[in-house]
Formats: C-alpha cells, structure tokens, sequence
C-alpha cells in the first residue's frame, strides 16, 4: 500500500512563511522523484516543484522561484516545501506526487508522469 500524506498547511498573512511536509510509505522513497502541485479554487492543479531521486536536482514553476524551496530526507521518507514571502495567489490546495518513472528521473513538471498522489493540505494567504 502506498500512501502520501501532506502537512503543515494552514493560515498565514502576505508575507509570511511556510512549511509544508509530505511523508511517504514507499519502500523505496529514495529511488523516488518527487513534487509538489497545487490548486487553486476553480483552477485546473498547477506544477510548484520538483526534487530529482537522490535530491541532485530541483526545478520549480516560474512563480515560486526565489521564494520556495524543496527539499528531502530519504532517512525518513519525507519531502518539504518551504514557502517563503508568500503571496495572495499562493492560496490553494497542495499535493505531493511520487513518480518511479525513469523518465522523471532528473525531476519533471508533468502531472501525467506522477504516479502517486497525496490528498493535500490547505495553504490560506490572507492580506
């Protein structure tokens, strides 16, 4: 049974920070490319980041950059995002995804190449 469990959302003003956690129950977490989507309330889900297996190699949506960071600890199967100077349009439903794919080893932002989901938690920036 696999299963993506994401934490840490919750209510914070403009220009505050988070950190999102997302713990796995892949036996093999570390052969694992991971990422985080969001959506925001009647939006189709958008990429956010994505950490390479081995966390060599991160990639992130143009409107994150500079201000989100992701990042992994295969000793406790558990990717993070930790969102910095958060702004109004951050606001939405974020999910974590596991993709064993070979071709996602270095990281990708395609939906379509995640094969496993978690049931995401809500980020809520308020002015």
């Amino acid at each position: 049974q696999v299963q993506l469990v994401e934490s840490g959302g919750g209510l914070v003003q403009a220009g505050g920070s988070l950190r999102l956690s997302c713990a796995a129950s892949l036996r093999t977490f570390s052969r694992y490319t991971m990422g985080w989507f969001r959506q925001a309330p009647g939006k189709e889900r958008e990429f956010v980041a994505t950490i390479s297996r081995g966390g060599h190699s991160t990639s992130y949506a143009n409107p994150v950059k500079g201000r989100f960071t992701i990042s992994r600890d295969d000793a406790k199967n558990t990717v993070y995002l930790q969102m910095n100077s958060l702004k109004l349009e951050d606001t939405g439903v974020y999910y974590c995804a596991a993709s064993g794919r070979v071709v996602a080893v270095a990281g990708t932002s395609r939906s379509a190449d995640y094969d496993h989901w978690g049931q995401g938690t809500q980020v809520t920036v308020s002015s």
